[in-house]
């Protein structure tokens, strides 16, 4: 018998044989196999508890009930003291004071007895009092706060050194890293959790410096103010809030991370407050058509609306129009980008700033302003009242109009229209008097009384000028025309209005 079919049974078998250990070895290769979550984060937890605690607060409120009489009981009854008691104050209308309690959570950031918690777990606190894993209760005292950032900074007066967990660097994190929840939720005490980062920079409209972790660890009522640690055992965030219709942990979580609480912590530590620095512009973000009729190649930076009296600049370095793409170094893509850059910068600190004007890139030098005081400046300043008609009111008399343009009727900007209008003294443009209902003006809800300032980046005096401009625009292509549009009291917008 021929032993060939054995010898070829024997090539087939390893030539199939080598065939699938390549297929395993290239497997292996383009595929890595993925890394398996901790197996456990006993050890890492045991280190780090005792540094967070659970924070508890009184409020004294008036009650909200009416002021109904005291039941009448009858004469000599047993229980007419304990009614008398109760009801006490309020006879004479007075209200029945009653205390509030809430709870939350908090991280020992410092020996000495310095603790981070969230603002609104100890907002309008008439008493904190912090209670430690060992069973220990301390008075607080608030240090600061920062309702931009919903953080604030307690302190309390140990006999021994507490012990303090470090801040990490929340911008090494990557989306998946595991991460651990600490906190006290719905009050049971202290409890862990574990998950891992699901997205960075969330922005979920809580204020003007969103950048969130979002995490799946469980956060539930009770958990704000606690620590996010990264698997060295560092905060990397302050849990803040949860997207929840039931108010408990759907997976959706997120932490006010640590590359912006630690500035803000440090501030207040040393002051008491913040001290955020302050450029003092308006800014509007650059849409697809106002990047298109700028001819940008995509839309990116912030557009400077306007300019705020008394701020930082004062010399006109930067100017309405103008188009802000770098500060102090950084991209800005968007506008939040400026507002955290801008917020996170030193008052008094001369930074370079990047801009676009007129299609040209030029770099300007600006020593920044504090925040706070230009929002106090903002407060101070009342905008000018003008006379004349009330917002919807007809003008009180017919006006020279041009032909419509883009849908709108203009005319020249003059004391009659300016007293018909109400339009403040400092304004220089040329007046809307009328807009075509469904026309490219009313499209971007421009209104009568609105004035057109510049079009296409160039200054509009009369109501040819307009016309003027929007026809050469439209001769050379563009699809829209950018329009500085100011209202009656002086503030600026920019929008684009097509011209086809």
């Amino acid at each position: 018998m021929s032993k060939r079919p054995q010898y070829f049974r024997s090539v087939v078998l390893a030539a199939a044989t080598a065939l699938i250990l390549s297929n395993s070895a290239y497997a292996e290769t383009a595929m890595p196999r993925p890394l398996i979550g901790p197996p456990s984060v006993a050890d890492l937890a045991e280190g780090i508890l005792d540094a967070v605690v659970n924070i508890s607060i009184s409020q004294n409120v008036k009650s909200s009930e009416d002021n109904a009489p005291m039941p009448q009981v009858p004469e000599g009854s047993p229980h007419q003291e304990f009614f008398e008691e109760f009801f006490k104050g309020q006879r004479g209308g007075g209200a029945r004071p009653r205390t509030v309690n809430s709870l939350g959570s908090g991280f020992v950031i410092d020996p000495d007895g310095y603790i981070v918690t969230n603002n609104h777990v100890v907002q309008d606190a008439d008493e904190i009092e912090i209670n430690f894993s060992d069973g220990t209760t301390m008075k607080a005292k608030l240090v600061g706060m920062d309702t931009k950032t919903d953080l604030a900074l307690l302190k309390v007066e140990p006999q021994r050194p507490l012990k303090a967990v470090a801040f990490g660097d929340s911008r090494q994190i990557r989306i998946g890293d595991w991460v651990m929840v600490v906190g006290n939720p719905f009050g049971l005490g202290v409890s862990v959790s574990v998950g891992v980062v699901s997205a960075r920079g969330r922005n979920i409209n809580a204020g003007p410096y969103d950048n969130f972790i979002q995490t799946d660890a469980a956060i539930n009522r009770g958990n704000s103010g606690g620590p996010l640690f990264n698997m060295h055992g560092e905060v990397i965030g302050i849990n803040t809030a949860i997207l929840s219709q039931t108010g408990m942990s759907v997976g959706i979580g997120f932490a006010v991370p640590t590359e912006l609480a630690v500035n803000v912590v440090n501030q207040l530590k040393e002051f008491g407050e913040t001290r955020r620095g302050w450029l003092g512009v308006r800014i509007q973000p650059v849409s697809d058509d106002i990047a298109e009729s700028l001819k940008m190649e995509r839309p990116h930076g912030a557009l400077v609306s306007g300019i705020i009296e008394g701020g930082p600049i004062s010399h006109g370095e930067i100017k309405a129009g103008d188009i802000i793409t770098r500060f102090d170094g950084a991209d800005i893509a968007e506008i939040r980008d400026l507002i955290r850059a801008v917020g996170e910068s030193p008052v008094g600190k001369a930074v370079d700033v990047v801009i676009i004007r007129e299609g040209k890139e030029q770099t300007v030098r600006i020593t920044l302003g504090r925040l706070e005081d230009g929002e106090q400046l903002a407060k101070a300043v009342t905008a000018p009242e003008g006379e004349g008609a009330e917002p919807g009111e007809p003008p009180a008399a017919s006006l020279p109009a041009s032909d419509a343009v883009l849908g709108m009727k203009l005319a020249v900007l003059d004391e009659e229209s300016r007293k018909t209008f109400g339009i403040a003294e400092e304004i220089e443009g040329v007046v809307v008097t009328e807009v075509r209902p469904n026309s490219p003006a009313a499209e971007r809800r421009l209104e009568p009384g609105d004035v057109i300032v510049e079009v296409g980046q160039e200054a509009m005096a009369t109501p040819e000028d307009v016309t003027a401009r929007v026809a050469a625009l439209k001769a050379d292509g563009r699809r829209n025309a950018l329009l500085m549009i100011a209202n009656k009291s002086g503030e600026l917008r920019f929008i684009t209005v097509r011209v086809e």
